[in-house]
């Protein structure tokens, strides 16, 4: 009866110590580790929906008040109404629908030339490209913004919609790579069949890259919708204004002091939309984000 025990004991440590066990104690713990680093991640979240629900007195408490007692729905109507939140909104919707198609067409484009046609000094276009993601945006403001001026663009939509349909470097990059990932005996077959380039890219190409193209769409979706820099610069009309730009009046602004309970409540409203179109498009934009491509 006592030699029972202890083989099992002993079979118990060998489990342990073999190379499943020690797989296993390995999850266990990267999975711990991620869970805390989501808690962290979370946190900021979390205080932002606390706040949207808290009276102006509750914010700064000592402790803080993490779950609002009761909770005030009223500040979601009121911070929509406060501003004229439905114009904004429309503007931030113009431009990220016109910003999102001039770079799905640019870029696709683009990348469908450097990945598949053949031109002297093709790579070295490209390098020159890709150098460009070096220039950080404050370099080429002063420029830009003269240039839209002479045009007369200023207070319009166009400094902020025409660039796209002139390509973005990473975009083009990412679009590249995954071009690269499909058979060439596709195109060879459109040829074959008396397809010239650009029907090969808009029937071949197009189908076969939804995923990166969801990548691409939800990445120019966010950095358009979050843009605060560009519309404060170029649209100096306040009907015209994006929502990036209306979240700065409740910090403080000539006709309302801050409304931070007000603020958190417009920025929970206002990443609905973003959130809405990853959901939709997260298998697409996971599968982009991996570069798979078809197997040949």
């Amino acid at each position: 009866m006592s030699a029972y025990p202890v083989r099992r004991g002993r079979a118990s440590r060998r489990s342990w110590r073999s190379r499943g066990g020690q797989a296993t104690i390995t999850n266990a713990i990267c999975f711990v580790i991620a869970a805390l680093g989501s808690v962290v991640v979370m946190i900021p979240f979390l205080w932002m929906l606390s706040t949207a629900f808290k009276k102006p007195g509750d914010i700064y408490l000592d402790p803080p008040k993490w779950i609002p007692i009761p909770p005030q729905f009223q500040n979601f109507p009121d911070a929509l109404t406060l501003v004229p939140f439905a114009t904004y909104a429309k503007n931030s919707f113009i431009i990220v629908s016109l910003v999102m198609i001039g770079t799905l067409l640019s870029c696709s484009f683009s990348a469908y030339g450097f990945a598949r046609l053949r031109a002297p000094g093709r790579n070295f276009i490209f390098m020159i490209l890709l150098a460009t993601l070096m220039l950080p945006s404050a370099v080429t403001l002063v420029p830009t913004y003269l240039l839209f001026n002479k045009l007369g663009w200023i207070n319009t939509f166009l400094p902020l919609v025409v660039p796209s349909f002139f390509g973005n470097a990473f975009f083009i990059f990412l679009l590249r790579q995954f071009y690269l990932t499909i058979p060439r005996e596709l195109e060879e077959a459109a040829t074959i069949d008396g397809a010239n380039s650009y029907r090969i890219w808009w029937h071949i190409m197009l189908p076969l890259s939804m995923p990166v193209l969801a990548t691409v769409a939800v990445f120019s979706f966010i950095g358009t919708y979050n843009d605060f820099f560009g519309p404060l610069i170029y649209l100096t009309d306040d009907s015209k204004r994006t929502i990036a730009v209306a979240l700065s009046y409740f910090q403080g602004s000539p006709r309302m002091g801050p409304q931070r309970h007000l603020l958190m409540a417009a920025v929970t409203a206002s990443i609905l939309p973003p959130l809405v179109l990853f959901l939709a498009a997260q298998r697409y934009f996971v599968r982009g984000i991996v570069m798979t491509g078809i197997k040949g």
